[in-house]
């Protein structure tokens, strides 16, 4: 095929097609002479007659997409895919039957295979993504169409200030749109340079959000961005633009659709895979209630790797209702794209490997028109045969259609930065009142950006940068705690094989890069498949291998049933690995690690443990290592670790560099930080987990420089079993026992409290025991120390509370830097350095006061 020209195809063709015409004047063949027994899917109404055509610049993809537009219905059905397909076949009757007719059949059905061997042959030398999109410049070309991305002159967005709502871009003609577009990718680049956040999600749906609010009508027709954080430029354009330095602020815009926010964010989406169910449920009650309105689901090809999209397609097949899905699909389903792994370094998963196979070729598209215009010549019952041949051809040429095996008529692929292209087949969607359909769009990731298309991450979320070189405002250089996660992990991998890795395409959030550049065919990336990772995770360790699930805490709810059914109940020794626990800044609440303490915490035969700081980590890594007939799971916060210096001076450790390896601790076993001075006066025990360690080491230092006051400062280690031999001693000696936790209720305090409880600890009334979890609210995007401060997390809270429980005079109010010294220290705030600068002068302030009264004394 490969010496086929679009000329020779089309010449052949015109030649079938004179042969078809002249055989079919000749014929005498009846209708009767065919019977049909296709299956039922195959009998449904075609939708006929469609014409996208806009200009002749863009006539030939306009035409592709007419031409999915007029393909037979799909099966609704899953399970309908399963029936055996059979051709028309001969009548029994004594008819004669006519080789003319059939002659004309078979060079129909020749020119549309010849069609589809083109437009593949074609595909190859005009791909239309990777090798296309490598042709984008600096200044934003998106290849064949030559797009160019024009910055506003003098930074003026004279069309976008003209546009408040959706509704004033209805009287925009086709150029103003594209100035619009141009304004709108300089506006997100100017707010998130200024701010951070998600830029290369942002960038790559420009004109697609252009195209959705200049053609649909929201907010009546709803529009579901899933996930949201591609939603900065439909912010922009639905009466937020001048609230957007407030972007992921404490009371500020949100980084992601909120609903109470405006009435034009129809569905929140903090995860993905969710916009189909969302849009499916908007349809069917539109439905219910007889209104007009569309109802649009944006979906990223990452989101679509989750299983929750499939199952949304096959009940919207099943419920025919009108409904149209936008697949975003911009190659880059990880974070970042590239990170070896045992299916290599392409995006994850078969679904971006099909969408690449799709025919997109203007001259097979002319062959194949040219083949289905001739086919309407034909008898009715021949016709009906040459397109169950066109649809089995296009079948194995691509590989098959899967959204429409769903019950979706597909239209696509089209160049999503291509208005000439993306508005005239909108507003055919926006005319289609049947089935399903899905629009599949080709976008990049930071289009028109240069510094963004060539990043492994595409800028996918930025600190501060500066616009005309994108070199990021960076922070002086840290370690974190997913580094040393990551690290430990590596150790563990050299000294044994069976040590595997998966995420849920967030190789670089969770630290997996790292195990996948050194053990590739050991790490597994998934797609953002949590249920998967860790129900597969379960089937490795059933084969004698040590799994290492690592997955962001807030994502691990997708995973719960499976954490349970296939993991817990039958002991098998999954490693599960939680990042980002707790507080998480400026994405908000839908990012929080709030709850897993509490959703792990009730199930049995689950070793749960979550480090105080980076030595605790290395640590627990290593024990969960060696754990080999229970699941473990170690949750661990965002950010920097202490450092030694820190170290030594918080929690007394006598070292002088990190350790190579951890060491397994004792299960169910805490230790003792800091014990009470014998002679005081009163005592009081902090028992703390996770993060809030510093804080209570703080806390208690402020209290004893009081004089009379001792306080023990406990590191539990372990929620589950917990240390019920020194929670027994913290109780019996101490005259109110604290438990605290970067947690929401229902957590570790809880536990401790029905211990207690149930030990007898609490009848004699000698001891008063309360619990700080975080607040039962949604704690909003803020900067992790005001997220803390709003808990009623920090040392001046503990500080409060412990006073309190003493009978004792509460102390003037900290300033909430001051207030929970170490937190500057545990955490990221590389965004608010001057909160940093304050908060390492006092730790110093503070320690000075409290060593000089030692001294005193």
């Amino acid at each position: 095929m490969s010496s086929w020209s679009p000329q020779l195809a089309l010449a052949s063709a015109a030649v079938c097609g004179a042969i078809v015409f002249v055989a079919y004047q000749q014929s005498s063949v009846e209708a009767s002479l065919w019977t049909t027994t296709t299956t039922p899917a195959l009998q449904r109404p075609i939708v006929r007659n469609v014409d996208l055509r806009s200009s002749p610049r863009t006539a030939s993809s306009s035409r592709l997409a007419a031409s999915h537009l007029g393909k037979p219905a799909s099966v609704s059905h899953l399970a309908e895919d399963l029936e055996p397909i059979e051709f028309p076949k001969l009548n029994e009757s004594k008819t004669p039957f006519d080789l003319r007719s059939l002659a004309a059949g078979m060079l129909c059905m020749f020119s549309m295979a010849a069609a589809y061997l083109l437009g593949k042959q074609q595909g190859k030398k005009q791909p239309h993504n990777g090798e296309q999109f490598a042709l984008m410049a600096a200044t934003g070309s998106t290849g064949q169409n030559q797009i160019v991305y024009n910055p506003p002159a003098f930074g003026r967005t004279t069309v976008l200030d003209r546009v408040d709502t959706p509704k004033d871009m209805k009287s925009l003609s086709r150029e103003q749109l594209k100035q619009l577009a141009d304004e709108l990718r300089y506006e997100v680049l100017k707010v998130v340079s200024q701010k951070g956040g998600h830029l290369g999600s942002a960038l790559g749906v420009i004109e697609l959000t252009v195209a959705l609010h200049y053609v649909f009508n929201a907010p009546e027709d709803p529009i579901v961005w899933d996930v949201s954080h591609q939603c900065y430029p439909h912010k922009i354009l639905t009466g937020r633009r001048d609230r957007m330095h407030t972007l992921r602020d404490k009371n500020g815009v949100s980084g992601f659709a909120k609903r109470s926010e405006s009435e034009y964010d129809a569905f929140g989406a903090g995860h993905s895979s969710t916009s189909i169910s969302a849009a499916l449920g908007m349809a069917v009650a539109r439905d219910r209630q007889n209104k007009p309105n569309h109802c649009v689901a944006v979906i990223g090809d990452g989101a679509i790797t989750g299983g929750m999209a499939y199952e949304a397609m096959n009940c919207a097949a099943y419920l025919d209702s009108r409904l149209i899905v936008i697949l975003n699909d911009n190659d880059q389903v990880s974070l970042p794209t590239g990170t070896p792994s045992a299916g290599g370094i392409g995006p994850v998963g078969s679904l971006s490997t099909a969408t690449n196979k799709v025919v997109n070729s203007g001259a097979a598209f002319d062959i194949r028109e040219m083949a289905r215009s001739l086919n309407e010549l034909l008898p009715t019952d021949v016709k009906e045969m040459n397109k169950v041949v066109d649809k089995y051809t296009r079948g194995l040429i691509t590989g098959g259609t899967l959204f429409e095996e769903l019950g979706f008529l597909y239209i696509g692929p089209v160049d999503g930065h291509d208005l000439d292209q993306l508005i005239p087949i909108m507003q055919r969607l926006y005319m289609h009142r049947e089935k399903p359909v899905l629009l599949h769009v080709k976008t990049r990731k930071g289009a028109g950006y240069q510094p963004a298309m060539t990043a492994s991450d595409k800028y996918h979320a930025v600190p501060k940068f500066d616009v005309p070189t994108g070199q990021k405002v960076k922070s002086p250089p840290v370690v974190t705690y997913t580094s040393v996660f990551a690290d430990t992990l590596v150790g563990l991998g050299q000294d044994d094989r069976s040590v595997v890795a998966i995420t849920a395409a967030m190789p670089g959030g969770t630290g997996i890069d790292k195990f996948g550049e050194r053990f590739p065919s050991r790490t597994f990336d998934v797609g953002i498949a949590e249920q998967h990772a860790v129900t597969f995770a379960a089937g490795l360790a059933v084969e004698g291998l040590k799994p290492f699930c690592a997955v962001y805490s807030t994502f691990l709810q997708r995973g719960y049933d499976q954490m349970v059914h296939d993991v817990a109940l039958q002991k098998l020794p999954v490693r599960l690995i939680m990042d980002r626990a707790g507080l998480v800044g400026h994405d908000g609440p839908t990012h929080h690690g709030s709850f897993d303490l509490s959703f792990l915490g009730c199930i049995p035969d689950l070793i749960i443990m979550a480090p105080s700081n980076e030595l605790e980590l290395m640590d627990m890594v290593t024990t969960a290592y060696a754990i080999d007939d229970l699941p473990t799971c170690v949750r661990y916060p965002r950010g920097s670790v202490y450092g030694i210096a820190k170290l030594k001076s918080l929690f007394g450790y006598e070292l002088e560099r990190m350790p190579d390896r951890g060491r397994v601790l004792p299960v169910g076993k805490g230790w003792v930080v800091h014990r009470a001075k014998e002679d005081a006066a009163q005592k009081i025990a902090i028992l703390s987990i996770g993060t809030r360690l510093s804080a209570a080491v703080e806390a208690s230092r402020y209290l004893e420089s009081l004089g009379d006051i001792g306080v023990t400062v406990a590191d539990a280690r372990f929620m589950k079993p917990l240390d019920e031999e020194l929670i027994t001693e913290l109780a019996q000696n101490h005259e109110a026992v604290i438990m605290i936790e970067e947690n929401s209720i229902g957590g570790f305090g809880d536990h401790v409290i029905h211990f207690m409880h149930d030990a007898g600890l609490l009848d004699d009334g000698k001891v008063k025991v309360r619990s700080m979890v975080l607040p039962d609210v949604w704690i909003e995007a803020a900067t992790w120390n005001q997220q803390i401060q709003e808990a009623g997390l920090v040392a001046a809270d503990i500080e409060a509370l412990a006073l309190k429980l003493l009978g004792r005079e509460a102390p003037k109010e900290a300033d909430g830097e001051e207030a929970d010294v170490s937190a500057a220290v545990a955490k990221d705030v590389s965004v608010d350095k001057e909160v940093d600068a304050l908060a390492k002068e006092a730790v110093e302030t503070i320690n000075k006061e409290v060593i000089n009264a030692h001294h005193a004394k």
